[in-house]
């Protein structure tokens, strides 16, 4: 019987097997790097132990550090979570090694499976060898890992050396692991994937299908269950092909079994051999907890012969710290408030929490159960658009739209859903009279009162930042308290404004924190009256639009040398990613401040491009 449970993880995924553990009455142990030593993760925990550094490769991927670690703070078993060392055979081994339970399956399958090379192998497939132009388009990827580091996409041959020297630093960044393989890359397709769950007495469910097309750089932003609009023949294959892969390797444990598919056939992706972040779905379908049942599993506990029944239709939408409308460019900064109504919420943050540039940007999963797909939808989203998020940009717009747009309410979509669709998923039109509500609440919360006169006011003025455009407001004080131009002020106090346009009133909510003022949903940021010279930049500046680490500059580039708009100069790694800065213009290099090991924050000048 397990009684005390290490999770080799952080974040979100770590919390979330801490409330289960908790519910069985199981200890927990949390391990974290020096960055998240106040991260929520170990602050639930019972027991934590610090893994010396900031990087992954010092801390989440020593899985030596983490199996002293479990023996250190009495722990009996290790759950691995996803992503970092969840799929690593060794690790598992060195888990079992010390006499501590592994909540995963076997090394042995994991060896077989974690490789995406000799998985397809194992499936029948084979790897591309000499690409060449008629195998266009290709996809470089990551052998091992997930999440989509370390892919590329290839459309045309002299892109083929560059894309896979980058691949191959990602993946060894983010998994230990270098090595990637180039395959054809499906167009148009739908990613479709089966849960599984086996024992070691022999059983093995198929709980169900999850459609996670929706994608951005090859990762997940919204997924469901069960997918939608799939024949009844194919969603049998798919089933079938998803045992036969977990029987083939005397699978155990939970995991999924990946899919392409277009025109209705079904193209093996890889077998993912740990719990996957988008599992609430099927849990809520299934009305399953899934790591409960992983823990039962590693206790030896037999499953029943069969699942449960599904019922209903679930969505999950993943809330990153993340601009997609600048490049999916990762946020940080303190994360002031965090609510999303009437639906799971799966975080590892809590209000006032720092979002850092080590980990993932992925703030929390929203998941909504209905009755029927539609119904999911419209719950969601408007749970989304309801929600209280304060601090970093994130794409919630984004999450919203998509949730509402047609070609995904008809399930019509596929992994190119956001290609297709990004500009007009990621404009939003901004309440017009949100700084009108930010600037009368501001007034009360600041305002010393005295006696009305007669004689008018003048005018008091603010402006504010509002979706990257300047904008100012006026309003004065009157024989009937405040007032503005065309809008009737019905109540106004430091934290609820009511404004009458047109006969129509509207409730605006107001959050300040320093000059970041939250309106309802909108986001401002208060401007000082007369801006400060010193912080304008020359049209040609390149500055970084994150924090993050100088991973390289382009290749022989010196001061004098010509540029053109659009070409790539830097490249930063923020959140486990690589990101390319490009000059917005075309020009003269003039200065180059950027040094590769270089650490940046927000705003810091790489480059000067002058023009003609």
């Amino acid at each position: 019987m397990i009684t005390s449970v290490l999770v080799a993880n952080r974040g979100e995924i770590a919390c979330r097997i801490f409330r289960t553990c908790g519910e069985l009455g199981i200890r927990t142990v949390a391990v974290h790097s020096d960055p998240d030593a106040n991260a929520l993760h170990a602050r639930v925990a019972d027991t934590t132990v610090r893994l010396p550094g900031a990087t992954p490769a010092e801390t989440y991927l020593r899985g030596d550090l983490i199996v002293k670690a479990a023996v250190a703070a009495g722990a009996d078993a290790v759950h691995p979570g996803y992503g970092f060392l969840s799929e690593n055979a060794d690790f598992a081994r060195a888990v079992l090694d010390a006499g501590l339970v592994w909540i995963g399956p076997p090394p042995e399958a994991i060896e077989a499976m974690a490789s995406k090379t000799r998985a397809k192998e194992l499936m029948g497939l084979r790897p591309l060898g000499e690409v060449g132009a008629s195998d266009l388009p290709v996809l470089v990827k990551a052998a091992a890992g997930g999440g989509g580091r370390g892919m590329r996409i290839v459309r045309r041959l002299e892109d083929l050396s560059a894309a896979l020297e980058s691949a191959r630093a990602e993946a060894a960044s983010a998994f230990g692991d270098g090595e990637v393989f180039v395959e054809p890359y499906v167009e148009n397709g739908r990613h479709v994937e089966v849960q599984i769950l086996a024992d070691t007495h022999g059983t093995v469910w198929a709980l169900g299908t999850r459609d996670c097309s929706l994608q951005r750089r090859h990762q997940k932003v919204i997924e469901e269950a069960p997918a939608p609009g799939l024949s009844q023949g194919l969603e049998e294959e798919l089933r079938t092909l998803a045992v036969r892969a977990a029987r083939a390797v005397s699978y155990v444990g939970a995991g999924t079994v990946e899919f392409l598919v277009a025109d209705d056939k079904a193209h093996f992706l890889e077998m993912n051999t740990r719990l996957q972040v988008e599992h609430p779905v099927t849990e809520a379908v299934f009305d399953v907890d899934l790591v409960a049942l992983q823990i039962a599993v590693a206790e030896g506990q037999p499953l029943p012969e069969s699942p449960p029944h599904a019922r209903g239709h679930a969505v999950e939408a993943r809330l990153y710290a993340e601009d997609p409308a600048h490049d999916w460019a990762p946020q940080t900064g303190t994360l002031h408030r965090l609510t999303v109504p009437g639906v799971r919420l799966d975080t590892g943050y809590e209000d006032g929490d720092e979002i850092g540039v080590h980990y993932d940007p992925m703030l929390a999963k929203a998941v909504a159960h209905a009755p029927t797909r539609a119904e999911a939808l419209r719950k969601l989203a408007g749970a989304l658009e309801r929600a209280e998020i304060h601090g970093p940009t994130t794409n919630r717009t984004l999450l919203v739209n998509s949730l509402r747009h047609e070609e995904f309410t008809t399930a019509a979509m596929t992994t190119a859903f956001y290609d297709r669709h990004l500009t007009p998923l990621t404009t939003t039109l901004p309440d017009p009279h949100a700084p009108l509500a930010a600037a009368l609440a501001d007034a009360h919360a600041r305002s010393r009162f005295g006696a009305w006169r007669n004689v008018p006011s003048q005018p008091q003025v603010k402006r504010y930042d509002l979706a990257g455009e300047e904008t100012e407001v006026r309003y004065r004080w009157g024989r009937e308290g405040l007032e503005a131009d065309g809008v009737r002020v019905v109540h106004a106090d430091a934290r609820l404004v009511v404004l009458e346009v047109d006969g129509v009133q509207r409730r605006y909510e107001v959050s300040r924190y320093g000059d970041e003022v939250y309106v309802g949903p909108t986001a401002l940021r208060a401007l000082p009256r007369f801006p400060d010279p010193k912080t304008q930049l020359a049209p040609g500046s390149l500055v970084a639009p994150m924090p993050g680490t100088v991973v390289r500059i382009a290749e022989g580039l010196e001061v004098g040398a010509k540029i053109e708009a659009g070409e790539p100069i830097v490249w930063l790694e923020a959140m486990k990613m690589q990101h390319r800065i490009s000059s917005p213009v075309t020009g003269v290099l003039s200065a180059l401040h950027a040094v590769p090991g270089q650490q940046v924050t927000v705003g810091s000048l790489l480059a000067v491009v002058d023009t003609p």
